[in-house]
């Protein structure tokens, strides 16, 4: 059974930071692709970065350079996003999810995701 838990998510001022974890079980991370995508109330679904673990190559939405990161733990099987300068219009559900690469990643195309964490920015 393949199964993601995002972690760290809560209530961060405006230009504030916060990390989030993504655990994976049943899942190695040394296939595939992973990334974070977010969705706020009433909006589509929007890719924010996702790493493929095929060739090592990170690849970024335009609003996240600068301000966003991931990372991965191969030994911990977790998965991790750098959010720094956050914004009020950052506000929203944040999931991690597998991919068959990032290409399917952002064309919304998942394997498996998990339940998502809020991350509000507000003052």
């Amino acid at each position: 059974q393949v199964q993601l838990v995002e972690s760290g998510g809560g209530l961060v001022q405006p230009g504030g930071s916060l990390r989030l974890s993504c655990a994976v079980s049943g899942y190695t991370l040394d296939y595939y692709a992973i990334g974070w995508f977010r969705q706020a109330p009433g909006k589509e679904r929007e890719g924010v970065i996702c790493l493929s673990n095929t060739d090592g190559i990170t690849y970024d939405a335009g609003y996240g350079k600068g301000r966003f990161t991931i990372s991965r733990d191969k030994t911990k099987n977790t998965v991790y996003l750098q959010m720094n300068g956050l914004n009020p219009e950052d506000t929203a559900v944040y999931y991690c999810a597998i991919a068959f690469n990032c290409g399917y990643f952002y064309n919304r195309k998942y394997d498996y995701w998990g339940q998502g964490t809020q991350v509000t920015v507000s003052s």
